[in-house]
């Protein structure tokens, strides 16, 4: 074999090797941070993608995220499951996806309850709010029914409130865990109505909502998924909605604030987000997915059925809306002097 022929064969080898090694770094992640996301960008997603709920199973957090994993599978072309990870007002499966690999394969159905509220009441939660996650993009929102038991005999919004000043620290609400949104759409209406009630909580909105089933408190905002059926049967007397515009599913409902309380507000609100430093190519696909996904017919249909009303928003219009939606409530947890416990 001659010099040049050697040479050649020696380049070709440490290309060769080189290409292998290369390899090898890609698949154990020792390549250059860069390096790997731009590789992972071009074939993404190349397994599995997991929406981790923050929520136990049966609440509207868990039904928009089973609904969306189920249509983004068909516009990803591929499988799309949710995970529960409940506790701690939503911030361990809020933690668990901030600290997940920034490759799109772990995703988060945040709720305003988590994203705005929690942050107040959880200052060493182990994440930042608004640098730790990369948002997609929101999704919809449902209003909260203020409810109370039809034994009460209280038909309006007018009638609790005048009860409640009568009666002052006698009627009782019960509320799912510190920081969610029933907790503080109460607080919020208790302190727009300067009203004292005492607060009783429950370990989550199944408890909570049997708790006023069964006489033990007189109030509660119940979300929309549970609220309606409740509605229907009778169960329960809706005397008010968290909305500033009346639910179509039940018109007759008036809302919260031309009820006496104008300017109240107060709804679960959904967003899909990526931990911090998800790839922008990666993250254009999922909010053409989730554009897709919220596009469909029958996924509206049922969004809309469940009373979840779509809020579709780009990717960079995220921050300013966290950012006022924090200040809001923030305001809230400090002036009525809420706390974790």
């Amino acid at each position: 074999m001659t010099g040049k022929n050697r040479g050649t064969v020696l380049m070709k080898r440490r290309q060769l090797g080189g290409a292998a090694l290369a390899t090898l770094a890609a698949s154990t992640g020792l390549l250059p941070r860069g390096a790997a996301r731009a590789q992972g960008a071009d074939t993404y997603p190349d397994r599995v993608v997991t929406i981790v709920v923050s929520w136990a199973p049966g609440g509207s957090t868990d039904f928009v995220g089973r609904l969306l994993a189920q249509q983004m599978s068909k516009e990803l072309g591929q499988q799309v499951v949710v995970e529960n990870r409940a506790g701690a007002s939503g911030t361990i499966g809020h933690l668990h996806v901030a600290r997940a690999r920034p490759d799109g394969h772990t995703l988060l159905m945040g709720v305003n309850s988590t994203y705005a509220m929690a942050t107040h009441l959880f200052p060493n939660k182990g994440y930042d709010d608004a640098k730790s996650f990369t948002p997609v993009g929101r999704i919809a929102e449902t209003p909260i029914f203020l409810c109370v038991r039809p034994q009460l005999g209280i038909k309006t919004v007018q009638e609790l409130v005048a009860r409640a000043k009568a009666e002052p620290g006698k009627l009782s609400y019960a509320s799912s865990g510190a920081g969610s949104s029933a907790h503080l759409a109460t607080e919020l209406f208790l302190k727009m109505a300067d009203i004292d009630v005492m607060n009783v909580t429950y370990r989550g909105g199944a408890p909570a909502v049997q708790a006023l089933l069964a006489g033990d408190v007189q109030m509660a905002f119940v979300d929309a998924v549970t609220a309606l059926p409740l509605i229907q049967s009778k169960e329960a007397t809706a005397i008010g909605v968290s909305s500033l515009q009346r639910n179509p599913l039940v018109p007759e409902i008036p809302t919260i604030a031309e009820s006496g309380l104008p300017g109240f507000e107060c709804s679960s609100q959904f967003a899909l987000l990526a931990p911090a430093g998800t790839p922008e190519p990666i993250i254009r696909k999922l909010h053409a997915a989730l554009t897709a996904a919220m596009k469909d017919e029958g996924v509206l249909g049922r969004l809309r059925q469940a009373s979840n009303f779509p809020t579709p928003s780009a990717p960079e219009d995220f921050p300013a809306y966290l950012a006022a939606e924090s200040a809001k409530w923030g305001e809230v947890i400090r002036t009525r002097g809420i706390t974790a416990e």
